[in-house]
């Protein structure tokens, strides 16, 4: 593109480039049935790579078995294919490869040979512009789409695939740290650079958590590693076992007090049986869609007051050879969990002091050389560091989804919700954006079934 190319035109802009915007021109391109252009915006040089599957460090797994993370929904073993083809993964035999946890490295990789293959065979054509998108206008014809130096596109139809972002460190002045004292858990070898014999914090002890714990100890981290969070719930992990043969469809007519009672039920008869509980999240985990939204308004806040934060332990699990690790540092006492809030957050010579409180009141404060934050996906649509998003709520051509959880969206097509709540037809979303209206919606199962939707409805 030159400087004076200032309009362009094409059939589909995708916006995004991570997991879920490639999966979207995959299926775009394999579905296309006439010749179309499609673009894909990701200011980012290499595709594939949002915040899970950037990282390259072999320490960091898949939370889910190679054999059930495919990308395509007809091909149900696809990336397990990939693997054995490609070597990525030697000299183990198919069976026994389809249930470990590889690294997540590989799958970044897949992706974007699957991508290239999808360019090769399509009647379309694919085009890559490394630039983010700042704003976005549905017309009548189209959507505009205005990137930096006020050069604009046109699409018929447009995908939002943004991905996500880092909820900041909850503690004012965090901002002003820094680069080397606060160090986001997504920024890989960020975490590994503060390996050593000072002691480390870090906020939040969900999966970006155990992602900084690994990084630190394969860096060979000596000192102590503080975690805090509300809760101080730590992922739990995956199993192998039978499985629970009951019927889940009765938990859609229950009330979220009864489906909690119903399920602790089942785990403890899966236990009887010598059973994994983690069977009973797995024999529910098609139905993760269909069990928020058969939730009345009450109880879904209910949820996210009460119950969410259990929800992701059990249902967010990790790797058994990582939960290991974890609770091993925390056995040997190098790991230290604390169950508090943050609330300040002091610049000393040499370091940091940290100072909180939890249920039996304030914490005593810890001296750190650093904090890394794994505090999570930022979901609340206001809060939402993307300019573009914030564009669309302002201008009142999206609105934040229930709950204030990412953009709303119809629930069967993903059709993007105006401030009015009439539907932008020509705006789709896939992926994370989706949370408030779907909950489930940031794992590769949802993934690839939005973005096959997505893309049918868009070149079709």
């Amino acid at each position: 593109m030159t400087a004076s190319d200032t309009h362009r035109q094409c059939d589909l802009a995708i916006v995004g480039g991570g997991a879920a915007g490639v999966l979207v021109a995959l299926q775009a391109l394999r579905h296309a049935p006439r010749p179309s252009r499609i673009v894909l915006f990701e200011p980012a040089s290499a595709l594939a790579e949002g915040i899970a599957y950037a990282t390259p460090w072999p320490e960091h797994l898949l939370n889910v078995p190679a054999g059930k993370m495919s990308a395509l929904p007809d091909q149900p073993a696809d990336f397990l294919d990939y693997l054995i083809d490609s070597q990525a993964i030697a000299d183990v035999a198919r069976e026994v490869l389809a249930d470990q946890f590889v690294p997540r490295r590989h799958y970044a990789a897949y992706l974007r040979e699957r991508l290239e293959q999808a360019c090769e065979r399509s009647v379309a054509v694919l085009e890559v512009v490394e630039q983010p998108v700042f704003a976005l206008e549905p017309t009548e014809h189209g959507v505009q789409l205005r990137l930096d130096d006020d050069v604009v596109w046109r699409a018929q139809r447009v995908v939002l695939a943004c991905g996500n972002s880092m909820r900041p460190l909850p503690v004012p002045g965090a901002d002003a740290l820094p680069p080397a004292q606060a160090v986001e858990a997504w920024d890989y070898d960020g975490v590994r650079v503060l390996a050593g014999d000072d002691d480390l914090a870090i906020i939040g002890s969900g999966l970006s958590m155990a992602d900084s714990v690994v990084a630190l100890a394969a860096a060979g981290h000596r000192g102590r590693i503080f975690v805090l969070s509300r809760h101080a719930l730590l992922p739990l992990p995956q199993a192998h076992g039978g499985a629970v043969t009951f019927d889940p469809q009765p938990l859609l007519t229950m009330s979220l007090r009864q489906r909690v009672r119903e399920l602790r039920g089942q785990a403890r008869a899966a236990g009887a049986q010598g059973i994994p509980w983690q069977s009973v999240m797995d024999r529910i985990r098609p139905m993760g869609q269909a069990l928020w939204l058969s939730l009345g308004e009450a109880d879904q806040r209910r949820f996210l007051r009460h119950v969410v934060r259990h929800w992701d332990v059990h249902r967010h699990r990790i790797a058994e050879s990582v939960h290991a690790q974890v609770s091993e540092l925390e056995r040997s006492g190098q790991l230290q969990r604390h169950r508090a809030r943050l609330d300040t957050l002091l610049v000393q010579e040499g370091g940091l002091q940290l100072h909180g409180h939890g249920p039996a009141g304030g914490l005593p404060p810890l001296t750190v050389s650093a904090v890394i934050n794994a505090t999570g996906v930022e979901t609340r649509a206001l809060c939402m560091r993307n300019p573009l998003i914030q564009q669309l709520l302002a201008d009142g051509h999206a609105r934040p989804g229930p709950h204030g959880l990412g953009l709303d969206t119809s629930v069967e097509n993903g059709e993007l919700l105006g401030a009015d709540g009439q539907r932008q037809t020509r705006v789709l979303v896939v992926g994370s954006l989706r949370i408030g209206t779907l909950w489930e919606s940031l794992a590769i199962p949802e993934l690839r079934m939005q973005a096959q939707q997505a893309a049918l409805r868009a070149v079709g």
